[in-house]
């Protein structure tokens, strides 16, 4: 049974555990109420006769009272193991599940969050965690406690009376047949409105991401329209989803009612004939009142179980996503990046590079260019395998990367984006990332070579500045020296800068390009730059078009050839030259 549930609910062993107990003691709460019952028809049965003047005994009310005293602890119990399975149990679980999440996406490849959305993916962790957890307090206890309390006490109706417990009986399955059929109705509107649920999430996120842009386009009113618009999709998806279940249910509990006018009719007749005492119809008139309450709750618990399940198979999609696996200890001869005819393509049949072979030497810089689209973002990534290849292979000091575990070959990569990531930290702090533990004296030797101590030192707290959220408080060239330097304080045999001069002013450009000069010694620096003044002094040019090699060679060594590289050169130098005519 608690495998069964920890394979279905994605659940954690403890987790698992919980969930049974919760359920068990959800049946014993929900049979604890049916005492009650018991107590009161066996009190009338007692004192009818009473009332009725047919006896004088009043000696068994101590002893009545007592038991309902015993029954309100019994009762007490139960509900309060059942809340504390149910309710702290489940919040565990779900600190532990959104633990387990946050590690797994840390493992996952980033193949991965190129498939993924990452509206999707916030949802997920966040908006499908929160469901998990009403679900698993509110849902799947009460649910199963419910049957299965409720199969329990109708075996025993049905052992004291078959006729009676049948009338009582026969609405139960053809209500829960109702909201079951409709499943499959329930789960594809359910789905729909996730869909829509998430088209609303990124409309969200795009305009909080491109506001700027829309404010300085004057689209505001257009682009409002189209998210009201989604927001009006969404809502009326989800009133769909709601309403149906809702109809399902609400039939369902009707036709539960049904039953005590069955028990009435029956119990009526059979009294007639002399086949049933008054004790017995009693206790199934007051079953019957206390029974369809929890089925009642069961069948709405039902519908809400359906939803939770599509919300629990996207938390497991992230969980049994294959991990990638390779060597974690490895041995190179030096650090030369090889790519030998590399293949890859984002999207089958779109390929983005079709056939890439050349050498980055340690102790060398070699610099990708080419055209807009030619792959040389491409190229950097596979070198740090953030993809895996099509086809061919790419080597590190000679050692097949493809074999060897990504978290491990990072070890070997200082790596700075075109697109700059900081924390909402401190600048210390932010630097530090590229090495923990490094002092404070590396810190800062790190920033100076990366040019940036200067302006940190002019900011009101300095080093201990906090940044805001991907550093808001700076300005974009700030920001990209910042990189630099948490790269340079990682101090890999391996450098990549994709376009980390792109941000920079000429003055910091070349500043930069100083410190990277004296950083080269026996590494490895794969640079992408555009502007061609930045790779001249490059000891190897690659030059990309169209997801191949168009050329390679140095600076000079293209020139002469006059091809690609000397086109983009020209075309270069006359923007360069470009002036506004007033």
């Amino acid at each position: 049974m608690i495998n069964r549930l920890q394979k279905k609910y994605a659940l954690s062993d403890q987790g698992a555990k919980d969930l049974f107990k919760a359920i068990v003691y959800s049946v014993l709460a929900n049979i604890s109420l049916m005492l009650p019952v018991a107590l009161l028809a066996i009190v009338l049965n007692a004192m009818l006769p009473v009332a009725l003047g047919m006896e004088d005994k009043t000696a068994g009310l101590a002893w009545y009272t007592a038991a309902g005293i015993i029954i309100l602890v019994i009762i007490f119990i139960f509900h309060y193991l059942q809340y504390t399975k149910a309710y702290i149990g489940t919040y565990e679980e779900s600190e532990r599940r959104r633990i387990t999440l946050a590690e797994k996406l840390r493992t996952l490849p980033l193949g991965f969050f190129h498939e993924r959305d990452l509206a999707d993916l916030t949802s997920t962790i966040m908006g499908d965690c929160a469901s998990f957890e009403h679900a698993f307090s509110h849902t799947v206890p009460q649910f199963f406690g419910a049957l299965i309390s409720t199969a329990i006490v109708c075996i025993v109706l049905l052992i004291m009376n078959w006729k009676m417990g049948l009338a009582l009986l026969w609405v139960a399955p053809v209500a829960f047949a109702i909201v079951l059929l409709s499943r499959k109705w329930q789960e594809k509107l359910g789905k729909k409105y996730m869909t829509e649920r998430m088209n609303l999430s990124e409309g969200i996120q795009e305009c909080l991401e491109t506001v700027q842009d829309i404010k300085a386009c004057n689209q505001e009113n257009t682009y409002l329209k189209k998210l009201d618009a989604k927001m009006d999709i969404a809502e009326k998806a989800q009133i769909s989803s709601e309403m149906v279940s809702a109809s399902l249910v609400t039939t369902g509990q009707m036709i539960l009612r049904l039953g005590l006018v069955t028990v009435i009719v029956v119990g009526s007749s059979l009294i007639l004939h002399g086949k049933i005492s008054l004790f017995t119809y009693i206790l199934y008139l007051i079953a019957a009142s206390r029974l369809y309450d929890p089925l009642s709750g069961a069948m709405a618990n039902m519908a809400e179980l359906f939803g939770a399940n599509l919300q629990v198979n996207r938390l497991k999609e992230i969980q049994e996503y294959p991990l990638e696996s390779g060597q974690k200890d490895y041995h190179t001869k030096g650090y030369d990046v090889t790519f030998d005819h590399v293949k890859f393509s984002y999207e089958e049949g779109k390929p983005v590079l079709k056939d890439v072979s050349f050498t980055a030497k340690q102790g060398q810089v070699t610099a990708l260019v080419g055209p807009s689209g030619g792959g040389k973002s491409t190229v950097a990534k596979l070198a740090a395998k953030f993809y895996d290849l099509d086809g061919g292979k790419i080597t590190l000091g000679g050692v097949d990367i493809a074999k060897l575990d990504s978290v491990a070959l990072m070890k070997d990569f200082s790596i700075v984006f075109q697109d700059v990531v900081l924390f909402n930290n401190t600048i210390m702090e932010n630097i530090r990332v590229g090495r923990k533990g490094a002092s404070d004296t590396d810190v800062i030797a790190a920033a100076k070579a990366a040019k940036c101590h200067e302006f940190i030192e002019n900011l009101p707290q300095g080093y201990q500045t906090v940044i805001g959220e991907n550093g808001s408080t700076l300005s974009g060239g700030e920001c990209q020296r910042l990189s630099i330097a948490r790269a340079l304080l990682k101090d890999a045999p391996v450098i990549l800068l994709d376009e980390a001069t792109a941000s920079l002013d000429v003055d910091s450009e070349t500043q930069i390009q100083e410190a990277i000069s004296e950083l080269v010694s026996g590494k490895t620096v794969l640079v992408i730059a555009h502007r061609m003044r930045t790779i001249e002094a490059a000891d190897q040019i690659v030059v990309l078009d169209k997801g191949v090699v168009a050329e390679k060679g140095n600076h000079d060594t293209l020139m002469k050839k006059n091809g690609l590289y000397r086109k983009l050169v020209d075309l270069q130098t006359e923007a360069a030259n470009w002036k506004l005519n007033i």
